[in-house]
């Protein structure tokens, strides 16, 4: 796919043309556009700095990229050495970094070497600042990053001593105003993405407007719903006439977008049925340490949880969910690809990092092996 960031009208004419016949030369270019070979040259060389196409002979740039639209926030984590005593203070630990669903499962596919922009709304702020940074350093492309004149949102989550989360409060005020018109900047991104990632988090305007701007150039979208809340909200959204690549909801989340019960084996079943009757091509279902049920055109996969030492949940899912993404543009089957994604979510629970620094394709095969 091609990884322009703008591209004009003309330029995608050009492009057009070279598709259709990659030895055309300038000369016929511009016959066919009514136009003169100095314009067309000029486009070319355009198109050449944009990195649309490649050397001589007008070879097209075709690496696989992934467009990630969501939440980026400062986390902050609170875990107590004990376990945790309610209605008073209990001592422990605290840490900030990078988050956010959106920018974390970004940071993923990027560490694993998937070329992946990020489209999503910080604050002007020095926390900005550090959400920024981190995420550009990790190899992640944020030149769609807009800065907001809100707060830089936040995610802060109190973890018991074990690990497991028990409480999480969002301020996402900044991501909120994400709004049509930015994603819309970002349609030539979108337009030349292998595939696009959505973040439940958006608001649901915003998330209805990246869904027909999907549907419109044939990009693949991955839905994540997040939350049992926001999956509630994003269910309107799901229709037949408007399909979607992936959904991946836990089980709770099943229950918000199809408005039936999940809590038996037959019932998840019937509401994963419901999702695909919507246009939804597969619907992955988190099962926690139950693993995960895969649901497609092949059939119905239930996979088990690679058995780790749980240190932090915090990330696991996003990191599930890029490394599924990763080993699908690698040309792996889905369920292969799910495997892929336990994997990855196993070396994040056991990391104290919401996002792996050591996270390689290496590493989470040697896992996967």
């Amino acid at each position: 796919m091609l990884t322009s960031v703008s591209l004009t009208d003309r330029e995608r004419e050009v492009v057009a043309l070279l598709r259709r016949d990659p030895l055309i030369g300038s000369e016929a270019i511009a016959r066919e556009l009514g136009t003169t070979r100095a314009a067309v040259n000029v486009h070319l060389s355009n198109l050449g700095k944009k990195g649309v196409i490649l050397g001589r002979g007008y070879v097209l740039s075709e690496q696989q990229s992934v467009v990630v639209v969501g939440g980026a926030n400062l986390d902050v984590k609170a875990r107590s050495r004990r376990a945790v005593v309610s209605g008073t203070s209990n001592p422990g630990t605290a840490t900030m970094s990078a988050g956010g669903v959106g920018r974390n499962i970004a940071e993923n596919l990027a560490r694993l070497g998937t070329r992946t922009h990020l489209v999503a709304a910080i604050g002007s702020d020095g926390p900005g600042d550090q959400v920024l940074a981190a995420t550009s350093a990790a190899g992640v492309h944020v030149e769609h990053v807009r800065r907001s004149a809100r707060s830089t949102g936040t995610y802060t989550a109190v973890l018991d001593v074990d690990g497991e989360l028990l409480v999480a409060v969002s301020d996402m005020a900044a991501t909120d105003e994400l709004d049509s018109d930015h994603v819309a900047a970002a349609r030539d991104l979108v337009a030349a993405a292998s595939l696009v990632v959505l973040d439940g988090n958006l608001a649901t305007a915003t998330l209805d407007f990246a869904l027909d701007l999907a549907a419109r150039v044939g990009a693949r979208v991955v839905l994540e719903p997040v939350s049992v809340p926001k999956a509630a909200a994003l269910a309107p959204l799901l229709v037949a006439d408007r399909p979607v690549h992936v959904v991946t909801p836990n089980r709770d989340e099943l229950a918000a977008l199809t408005d039936l019960p999940t809590r038996t084996q037959r019932q998840v079943e019937r509401a994963v049925a419901a999702l695909h009757r919507r246009g939804v091509e597969l619907v992955w279902v988190r099962l926690g340490s139950g693993g995960s049920l895969l649901s497609g055109p092949a059939g119905t996969t239930t996979l088990d949880a690679v058995p780790t030492e749980v240190v932090d949940v915090t990330g696991a899912g996003d990191a599930m969910l890029a490394a599924f993404c990763h080993a699908l543009l690698g040309g792996a089957a889905p369920a292969a690809a799910a495997t892929y994604g336990h994997a990855a979510a196993a070396l994040t629970i056991a990391s104290p990092h919401t996002v792996r620094p050591d996270l390689t394709e290496r590493l989470v095969r040697s896992t996967h092996a």
